[in-house]
């Protein structure tokens, strides 16, 4: 189950790449950007702006769970059924209503990525897979890892690394480069904002040091969770001397996912503006340095 294929990326990997994005996630990062990653199966994105008054296309698509009340679309998200989803698919002609999420074979993912092998060997790029959280399908991720390293492919994955290890370990052989997110070490302050353990996925990264898998850690900092100095030193200090890190992208909170929420009809909980500390980001970008480790301020 995947939510979208993007060709030609440049911020995913080095080089020129396609990335894979899987849906699935065990966290639940107030902040996060791909709210429609997290499920598993499939969503319903709704945007009330584009829905053409009477039409009814929608409720006859499905009408034990789709109906209007004084002109306006309710959704019973809950009530939608697989059969549904198929229903709903490309039923809507203005592209106010959408489902996000399609089961694909390995054989035509594959035949995407390798249609831009050219560019992958021009660049130095390949295939990233994303999410969601790529592990949380991990059959899928070995499967497609596995078949671009036979292809000749640089292969990457971004991962938060909150799975079973079990998940996680098949891929090892397959893959050149580890993009993860090192959110906080703080267990308290992680379970609050995430409802995930922290150490989950430092062990994690533990036990990928210790397998001398090649990673960039990458650290969202987010106000009121990790965007100050102390929750830095930490993440740095546990990156460059528990796991030898030698580079780190610090990624600025930003809010161009917040229209996602009102499309799933979910609350946003984080902060409404974008992370303006130019004094923090370049502490970060110094105190990093000095701990070894060549430092990104990504936006």
């Amino acid at each position: 189950m995947l939510f979208n294929i993007q060709r030609y990326s440049t911020h995913d990997g080095p080089g020129i790449r396609t990335v894979v994005f899987l849906k699935g996630c065990s966290l639940g990062c107030r902040w996060c950007q791909n709210p429609e990653s997290r499920a598993r199966g499939q969503d319903v994105l709704f945007d009330e702006r584009l829905c053409l008054t009477g039409c009814d296309l929608c409720p006859q698509a499905a009408p034990h769970a789709i109906s209007r009340a004084d002109g306006a679309l309710v959704i019973a998200r809950g009530k939608l059924t697989t059969d549904d989803m198929a229903t709903l698919t490309d039923c809507c002609p203005t592209q106010a209503l959408s489902v996000c999420g399609e089961t694909q074979s390995i054989d035509a993912i594959m035949h995407k990525v390798l249609r831009d092998k050219p560019f992958y060997d021009r660049s130095g790029g390949g295939i990233t897979l994303s999410g969601g959280e790529p592990f949380m399908q991990p059959d899928i991720a070995e499967q497609l890892l596995c078949r671009s390293k036979e292809a000749g492919i640089h292969t990457a994955v971004e991962s938060c690394l909150h799975v079973p290890w079990k998940y996680i370990e098949p891929s090892i052989n397959h893959l050149d480069l580890l993009l993860a997110d090192l959110k906080h070490v703080d267990a308290q302050r992680f379970k609050q904002w995430t409802d995930g353990s922290a150490e989950r996925v430092m062990d994690n990264f533990r036990k990928l040091a210790a397998r001398n898998v090649e990673m960039t850690i990458r650290v969202p900092l987010i106000p009121d969770f990790n965007a100050d100095e102390q929750s830095i030193r930490a993440i740095a200090d546990f990156a460059a001397d528990e796991l030898g890190v030698k580079a780190i992208h610090f990624l600025p909170y930003h809010t161009l996912g917040i229209n996602k929420y009102k499309l799933l009809n979910i609350p946003y909980l984080a902060a409404h503006q974008p992370l303006d500390a130019p004094e923090l980001l370049q502490f970060a970008e110094q105190y990093a340095s000095q701990k070894g480790m060549t430092a990104w301020i990504r936006g």
